[in-house]
Order: structure tokens, then sequence, then C-alpha cells
């Protein structure tokens, strides 16, 4: 049976966001893996080249990725579970982002408020269709609009990454709100 590129970039995925080890490589504090070395880990499971690597990147719908200027390194650019600082710019987001889960999480969201489990931020999009299709992935969707203007004001950092996804330590519950357009 053939593999396909999306359980390749899965794969990939595993490697630079949680367990390096899978495949004997290592990051550096920032996130990178050396490129020769994740294709010759990933090979030891499935077929991967650099064209290959190159097109999962380029092609990779929520732009997970990013390679070095000079090509030689790759990383994740969020969702990371061990400690690496992707060098995330410090900005100031809209005055409304959006978180979307599945149902099932409803009530610790609305106790605990957001928090990151076992990544190192929580997640949030810039628009509540975004936040709908993360939502989609974990079951029924459920969408949290969040007060990020209060926030702010009340002295919590944001960030963003490279593929424009918002990031927080976390959210106390006095700033979420469950959106009317679910």
């Amino acid at each position: 049976m053939a593999v396909s590129e999306k359980e390749i970039s899965k794969f990939i995925s595993l490697i630079l966001r949680h367990k390096p080890e899978t495949v004997g490589i290592s990051l550096d504090e920032h996130g990178w893996a050396d490129v020769k070395e994740l294709i010759a880990g990933v090979n030891k499971q499935y077929p991967l080249d650099e064209e290959l690597l190159k097109k999962i990147v380029a092609e990779d719908e929520k732009q997970r990725y990013s390679f070095s200027e000079d090509g030689r390194l790759i990383r994740a650019n969020q969702g990371h579970s061990i400690p690496v600082d992707v060098e995330l710019k410090k900005c100031t987001p809209p005055d409304v982002l959006w978180h979307g889960t599945g149902k099932k999480y409803v009530n610790s969201i609305d106790e605990q408020g957001l928090l990151p489990k076992s990544r190192l931020y929580v997640h949030l999009s810039a628009d509540p269709e975004t936040a709908r299709k993360v939502g989609k992935r974990h079951g029924t969707p459920v969408v949290y609009e969040i007060d990020t203007k209060e926030m702010v004001n009340d002295g919590f950092d944001f960030f963003i990454s490279v593929n424009g996804v918002w990031l927080t330590k976390s959210v106390p519950v006095k700033y979420l709100r469950k959106s009317e357009e679910q």
C-alpha cells in the first residue's frame, strides 16, 4: 500500500513538535532540525527525499513548517510539546480572537479557561470560521470568542507564529464567551 503525503507530513509533525528521538535526531533550542538528518530519520519508516519534503512544506494547508534561509534546517512553526523557543514575535492582537474546540471539552473550559495542556501555548484563530474548522477536528465544534483587548489591558502577552496562528500562555474564564455563531 502506498504511503500518502499526508501520512508523511503527520509523521514529520510528530518528530518536529513532540518526539525528535523517534527517528534519532535532535532539535536545537529554537526547534530547528538538520534537513538531511530528518530525511534520513523519516526514511527508516517512510520514503522521503528533499524534493518531497519541499513539496510537503510548500503545500501544507496549515503552513506547519519553515525552512531556514539557507534551506539546511527545518522546524515546526508552533504546536510543540517540547520546550523550544521558536522565536515568536510578540504582537498586539486584534480586539477579539477565536478558539475552536469540541463540545466534549466545554465543561472543562468553562471551569478552567483555555490551558495549553501538553503544548506550550493556547492556539487562537483570527476568525470564527477557522476556529470552527479546528473545532470540527475534535467532534461537534464549539467556538469561543476571546476578549483579547481586555487581556492585553490586563498584561497578557500574545505572539503570532509565521503561519498566522495567535498564541498565548492561557486564557482565563473571564475573557471567554461562547460564540453565538455556532
